[in-house]
């Protein structure tokens, strides 16, 4: 998908609502950028928040969500070693959801994604990525975004976000089945349906 046609979904998705910028201003960031194949258009946190973005996710024509207890998703913010581009949009080359790690902790995950020369995704990155590709989110294969971490004085929090399917159970609710959420897991816990979502590299480097 180009670029461009990338820009219009996130337009048609409301992306110029929630951030009070204009489509052409938009369009001018997005011109800016390499043309670089197999690369997604990411949302810095600066431009909107996950929070604001999480809404604009549509599954079965249901609005993503953050869950009740994720009151500091703000403060969420790219891991040691990752440094976001400069710009309002940005590009992450060769997304992938992971699912060979699947049963892993984020704390297992985090080296062997490493190891293999990828970065992974912030949880700005994990929204932006299903914004052009929705079925990526599928039941039994959705991913966490551990590139996103907050830190508590000189040690990270316990949790990492990650993005799955509501079953619309517990403060979800009924009404909220089947629509894309926005969570956390623990750190040292493993889930069978939960990959990590890494990419290639994020462009332009500044």
């Amino acid at each position: 998908m180009s670029l461009t046609d990338q820009l219009h979904r996130l337009l048609d998705a409301g992306l110029a609502d929630i951030t009070g910028s204009s489509p052409a201003e938009l369009a001018a960031c997005v011109a800016a950028l390499p043309d670089e194949p197999q690369s997604v258009l990411a949302v810095h946190p600066e431009l909107a928040t996950a929070r604001q973005l999480a809404p604009l996710l549509r599954r079965h024509d249901k609005p993503g969500f953050v869950v009740d207890d994720m009151v500091d998703l703000e403060q969420f913010v790219p891991i040691d070693g990752i440094a976001l581009p400069d710009r309002p949009l940005y590009l992450v080359r060769e997304p992938d959801r992971g699912d060979d790690m699947r049963n892993w902790s984020p704390n297992e995950a985090l080296p062997a994604i490493l190891e293999r020369g990828r970065t992974p995704l912030t949880i700005n990155e994990g929204i932006g990525w299903l914004l052009q590709e929705p079925k990526v989110l599928e039941p039994s294969h959705c991913f966490m975004t551990i590139g996103s971490r907050k830190r508590t004085g000189h040690t990270l929090d316990a949790r990492t976000p990650a993005i799955w399917i509501s079953s619309g159970t517990g403060r979800d609710g009924t009404a909220r089945r089947r629509a894309p959420k926005i969570g956390w897991c623990w750190a040292g816990n493993r889930h069978t349906w939960l990959g990590f979502a890494s990419a290639c590299h994020r462009n332009p480097v500044d």
